[in-house]
């Protein structure tokens, strides 16, 4: 018995914003004060750094909920199942439903039960549950699902990664151009076929980096104390990430027996182009090799930082056909990799 995803679907949010749409924001520091430079230098250090072009937010009317489940529902869908036959619904997110203009993140029931409803699923066998894990919530809850099936405690799951950032963001900090809104969904599945998963790591570092990102107030003083929005210490967590995610995607690669020179794609979180890129460069330099070119696709230049849902929606793109000079084919091997909020660090191995 191998374990692999049989079916993937993503929603991509259709509200475009170019980094020339934050022209009239009034960007300020942390201490209050007026930023020295104006937008146009912004914008354009921030893609230097970022590689972000654009991002997508979703419609007044959509919650994180309702993405998920067009997401799910698309999965279902590609692997030509019947989802009554799921034995659960697990939704990685991190801010729940959050209605557009509120101060209140919603999540009774749980997103993964909202999303059960509309998916008109009657079996009560099919357990939902949330995981709240950062920005690699997705991997983790696609390793949670693997061990379901491992204990005999499942045969087939359903994995869903949703956020709707722009909802929670400081629109007076210059981090708020990074996040964006998305869905992703898979179902992962016991079945006779060759590869799967072939190893995972996971790891919590909360000791001195717990707070690295967090929930604060508004650089605008003036505005309500008591309404929080995310907040980050980017070259804390860039420091981080370039410490630890190589060393843990090594690890996972040698948990699965294969070897650097048959890895085909490597689907990173998509936070910072020039982090993800470093992170590469040092995995690869721990080979005492360079990366291969096309080895990482990207999708962070037109769809923004979607937290939980830039893994799986990068995954269905490129399986889908829908990045450029991109492509998987059987047998490939795949690392997923992702770090965030917790700060949390997760990896696996995967072949097509």
């Amino acid at each position: 018995m191998n374990i692999k995803i049989t079916g993937s679907g993503s929603y991509i949010p259709t509200e475009r914003v170019t980094n020339h749409d934050f022209a009239q924001h009034n960007f300020l520091n942390e201490d209050g004060s007026q930023f020295p430079q104006p937008n146009e230098v912004v914008a354009r250090k921030f893609l230097e750094i970022t590689g972000i072009e654009e991002r997508r937010y979703v419609t007044d009317n959509l919650l994180a909920s309702d993405i998920g489940a067009i997401a799910a529902q698309r999965a279902i869908e590609d692997a030509k199942i019947d989802p009554e036959t799921l034995d659960y619904i697990i939704l990685a997110h991190n801010f729940g439903d959050v209605k557009k203009g509120a101060i209140q993140s919603d999540i009774l029931p749980s997103l993964a039960s909202r999303v059960k409803h509309s998916l008109k699923i009657k079996n009560p066998k099919c357990v939902a549950y949330d995981i709240l894990f950062g920005c690699p919530g997705w991997v983790e809850g696609v390793i949670q699902a693997q061990a379901f099936i491992k204990a005999g405690m499942a045969k087939r799951c359903l994995v869903i990664g949703a956020e709707t950032l722009s909802r929670v963001v400081d629109m007076h900090d210059r981090d708020s151009m990074i996040y964006s809104d998305g869905a992703g969904a898979t179902i992962i599945e016991a079945t006779e076929d060759e590869g799967g998963i072939l190893a995972h790591e996971s790891a919590t570092f909360a000791h001195d980096e717990a707070y690295f990102l967090f929930f604060g107030n508004s650089f605008d003083k003036q505005l309500d104390p008591d309404v929080r929005y995310i907040k980050m210490y980017g070259r804390k967590i860039y420091e981080f990430a370039l410490s630890n995610v190589p060393k843990a995607m090594q690890e996972c690669l040698e948990k699965s027996g294969i070897g650097i020179d048959k890895v085909k794609k490597v689907l990173i979180h998509q936070a910072n182009e020039k982090m993800d890129e470093a992170i590469i460069q040092r995995f690869f330099r721990l080979y005492k090799q360079t990366p291969p070119e096309g080895v990482m696709p990207m999708s962070i230049h037109k769809l923004g930082n979607s937290s939980v849902a830039t893994v799986p929606t990068l995954y269905d793109l490129l399986i889908k056909g829908q990045l450029e000079n991109q492509n998987l084919e059987k047998g490939d091997i795949i690392i997923f990799a992702s770090v965030g909020a917790g700060m949390n660090i997760n990896a696996f191995v995967y072949q097509m």
